[in-house]
């Protein structure tokens, strides 16, 4: 019977793959004529472009090299590598078909080989080693090989999670025997749901082909379907569909729910509560095993916009398990939203954290990031600011348009951006908004995530020397996307693709090697961060001949004499310079080819306890600066009369300035600011 289910299964995925494969090159060719016509720097579609969609469509469904058999990749690497450009442009996507079809059987002849691990005994005692790859290797399964190949690698996964379990390696092997037999039964029902999960997926490959062809062109090139634009455009409003919560991993990979916001639908259901475990996530269409389901995709099950009604399968205190029903409703998302504080009673330092560009995209009303930050600068000068500090950190971009209005507020008038389409035609972007919002000192705080809008905001503050920039190098995307519908007719599928690349008024480009600050200061990861120049098709950094005149705001030199001042300051200070230790570390761990590892349970158990104390070295590390005195200006405190649900969160952002050293620097220069000025 078993034989039969799974022939069908076969027959009719192939019957679908057929049916799909007319569509598939429709929409993958009409990618292309967009891109072609629309593209700032459009490619060929020639083997380069088949080499790159191959290979990464490839590492994409077999990342660990365990699903596909060296005979499988060789024979399809022979027949496509070299030609899926000849056989798109010849309307032939029966390739997608064929590498689908070998992926399912690699599923379906994996999960038998677990099935069979599952009823046997693992032998720890047997030497062996085992090696981790931080970039893509060879294929080189065999099919005599599969079960030994596994058999290593829930060996590794056993042990890792016994060392997980205890602090003490000789209780562990005391009880080897019975707690091994709850880490493998864990572990391997994991990994067979998971292929359960990936053979009954309806996610489809197509899209991530589509993807993989769009980023051959550039990293932020990507194919959309009417979910995934709806979703994308969601996330950059701070406004947006949710179901009113926030959600943690905990030390043992569980989603536990961390918070439950009282004016959202999580709270009105009167069932959730703090601490509740995820079990599993259903659409009413599809339903999702947290323990065996990828984290990317329960998130987008969690967050489309499609997605409106959820239930949740939950677990309290290890009890039994329920179902809740919850109805997403719109709501402010408050970590995407610009806020205040005041630094000091007598320095009177303005403070604003922006998280995002977003952007009222309905327009009906005055809700994006520049006339937020226009509100919080009026509430500040209420309270006789003196200086202000713009909070950049992991601010990953958003709206042009706002970070163009935004700079307009603080640039009296001039050109701020020299945008470049794909014709070579120049167009210099002009300060939108005459007049500046605010007069005083400015430092603005930038990191390695600080990307595309909020990097086009912070060069200009730059360039017109306008503000001290403060922090990390920052990620180095110079490049502007819009939308477009592939078919204007069905308006089902969109392209968002790169139209434009801008240069900064001095005819520079941050474009794939970031901004610099004027002060530049460590941050913890900041050498396993992605920048842009670590995606292979990324455009490269190249300038144009200056021909703007422009009037900065005050001479350079003082700005370079108090970043000088700056620095010098810092050389000795305990908390950056044991970031550049603890980096280290991190880099050893992360960067550094390693060693085979034996497959013991004290050669694991050390590798964990070495994680686990670089990891607590980092979460627990303190500035021994002196708090700062971080307050609420009078109209925000205020206003928290009105608002007192509003309170956590407001006491949460607080405290988490008042011993920031990066904020504490920024309150250094501009108190030296205001008495260089003077």
């Amino acid at each position: 019977m078993k034989k039969i289910s799974l022939l069908l299964f076969l027959l009719t995925s192939t019957l679908i793959f057929g049916q799909n494969n007319a569509e598939t090159c429709e929409i993958v060719n009409k990618i292309n004529v967009l891109v072609q016509a629309e593209h700032f720097r459009p490619k060929p579609v020639d083997d380069s472009l088949s080499v790159f969609v191959f290979d990464n469509l490839i590492n994409e469904l077999d990342p660990s090299r365990n699903i596909f058999l060296k005979s499988e990749y060789d024979e399809m690497a022979q027949k496509y590598r070299y030609n899926l450009d000849d056989l798109i442009l010849k309307n032939d996507c029966s390739f997608l078909n064929d590498i689908k079809s070998n992926y399912v059987n690699g599923l379906i002849r994996t999960k038998k080989v677990l099935e069979k691990i599952q009823n046997v005994p693992i032998d720890y005692a047997k030497k062996d080693t085992i090696r981790f790859y931080k970039k893509s290797f060879s294929f080189y399964l065999k099919k005599e090989d599969i079960e030994k190949v596994w058999i290593k690698k829930l060996r590794y996964q056993i042990l890792d999670d016994i060392a997980d379990m205890s602090d003490n390696l000789d209780s562990l092997k005391t009880n080897f025997k019975s707690i091994e037999a709850v880490a493998k039964n864990k572990i391997l029902t994991n990994e067979i749901c998971r292929f359960t999960t990936l053979l009954d997926s309806n996610t489809k490959q197509e899209e991530k082909f589509y993807n993989f062809f769009c980023t051959y062109f550039d990293p932020h090139t990507a194919y959309f379907s009417d979910d995934s634009k709806n979703s994308f455009m969601a996330s950059l409003s701070k406004e947006h569909l949710s179901l009113g919560m926030t959600v943690n991993l905990n030390e043992k990979n569980e989603i536990i729910i961390d918070e439950v916001d009282p004016n959202g639908p999580a709270y009105q259901t009167g069932q959730i509560k703090k601490g509740d475990q995820i079990i599993s996530i259903s659409n009413q269409k599809e339903t999702l095993q947290v323990s065996c389901s990828s984290l990317e995709s329960i998130s987008t099950m969690i967050l489309s916009e499609t997605n409106k009604h959820i239930t949740l399968t939950l677990k309290r205190n290890s009890g039994k398990s329920f179902d809740v029903y919850i109805e997403k409703q719109v709501m402010k998302d408050e970590e995407n939203s610009v806020f205040s504080f005041m630094i000091g009673k007598e320095s009177k330092i303005g403070y604003i954290k922006i998280p995002s560009f977003y952007a009222d995209l309905d327009g009906n009303s005055r809700k994006g990031c520049a006339d937020d930050v226009a509100r919080e600068i009026i509430k500040l000068e209420r309270d006789n600011m003196k200086g202000l500090v713009i909070d950049l950190i992991d601010n990953g971009g958003g709206s042009m348009e706002e970070a163009i209005k935004l700079a307009g507020m603080f640039v009296d008038s001039g050109p701020i951006s020299i945008v470049v389409d794909n014709k070579k035609e120049k167009v210099v972007i002009q300060d939108p908004i005459k007049g500046v919002i605010y007069r005083g000192p400015i430092v603005v705080l930038v990191n390695s995530n600080t990307a595309s809008a909020s990097e086009f905001f912070a060069s200009i503050m730059q360039d017109y020397n306008r503000a001290l920039l403060l922090g990390s190098n920052t990620l180095g995307k110079a490049t502007m996307q819009t939308i477009l519908p592939l078919d204007e007719e069905k308006n089902t599928d969109f392209l968002k693709i790169t139209i434009n690349k801008f240069y900064r008024i001095t005819g520079k480009s941050h474009q794939f090697v970031g901004v610099k600050p004027d002060v530049v200061l460590p941050e913890f990861y900041e050498d396993i961060y992605q920048k842009e120049s670590d995606f292979p098709t990324a455009m490269k950094n190249d300038s144009i001949e200056p021909f703007l005149k422009y009037r900065t705001y005050v001479k350079r030199n003082l700005i370079d004499k108090i970043a000088k001042n700056s620095t010098a300051r810092l050389a000795d200070n305990y908390f950056f310079n044991n970031i550049k230790k603890i980096n280290l570390k991190i880099d050893q761990l992360v960067n550094t080819p390693k060693a085979e590892l034996p497959m013991t349970l004290d050669a694991v158990f050390k590798q964990k306890k070495t994680f686990d104390a670089l990891w607590t070295e980092i979460n627990t590390f303190n500035d021994e600066n002196n708090p700062l005195d971080v307050y609420n200006s009078s109209i925000n405190q205020f206003l928290l009369g009105a608002y007192p649900t509003d309170k956590t969160i407001n006491q949460y952002q607080m405290d988490n300035l008042k011993t920031n050293p990066y904020l504490n620097e920024a309150v250094n220069i501009i108190n030296e600011f205001n008495g260089g000025i003077k």
